[in-house]
């Protein structure tokens, strides 16, 4: 099992993980059915549809859109990502334990068009992180694509063994385990059977790196 002793990087998603993402991710999932609605003349439910199907199939709905519809990624996702940041407020107690961090601190993120950089500012966290890297920096390969961890350790330089991966969707663990990073679930819902490769879990990032920093 890791401590904060054992790591050199702490690799992070973002929404749910360093905050809850319930509010501003209702506006952007409205905004990607609106987006591919209009762009692909269907109705609301043909769409909803369509951007489940992709994210479940694909990690991202954008990348099933450029696959299948020859979609421009940057445009949705500058598109269906300016939404009301507004609503984030900032926490000081998550500033201070990730400051307590010792070793590198990077995002880790399936958004895009700039979301990780906006909500980093809004959560007061941006001058914590060393590396933001999102779907556009890993060339539209999300997680849970092996290649997308591949490139992250390719632009970073980390060492999975001397790594940990924090994250809200347990699929996303999973590859990140099998390449020898440690990996911490946070999450309100304890899996029962724990899989094995989650190697910590907690019902909240914070809660997590106290138990990790004690």
């Amino acid at each position: 099992m890791s401590s904060a002793r054992t790591i050199r990087a702490w690799v992070f998603d973002l929404d749910n993980t360093l905050y809850p993402a319930r509010d501003l991710y209702d506006e952007i999932g409205v905004r990607m059915t609106n987006y591919i609605a209009r762009t692909l003349s269907l109705s609301d439910g043909e769409a909803l549809e369509i951007r489940e199907r992709y994210f479940h199939d694909y990690g991202a709905t954008v990348v099933g859109l450029v696959r299948h519809h020859d979609v421009d990624a940057r445009d949705f996702l500058l598109d269906v990502h300016t939404a009301d940041h507004s609503v984030l407020t900032a926490d000081p107690e998550l500033r201070e334990l990730i400051a307590r961090l010792p070793g590198r601190r990077i995002i880790f993120t399936n958004g895009g068009g700039g979301h990780a950089e906006r909500v980093l500012e809004k959560l007061n966290l941006a001058d914590l992180f060393d590396a933001v890297l999102d779907i556009e920096t890993c060339g539209l390969l999300p997680k849970p694509q092996r290649e997308s961890y591949e490139r992250v350790i390719a632009t970073t330089g980390i060492e999975p063994r001397h790594s940990i991966l924090i994250e809200d969707t347990l699929r996303n663990l999973e590859p990140a385990h099998d390449m020898g990073f440690a990996t911490a679930l946070v999450g309100l819902v304890h899996p029962e059977p724990r899989p094995a490769y989650v190697d910590h879990w907690a019902p909240d990032t914070k809660a997590l790196l106290r138990a990790l920093l004690a």
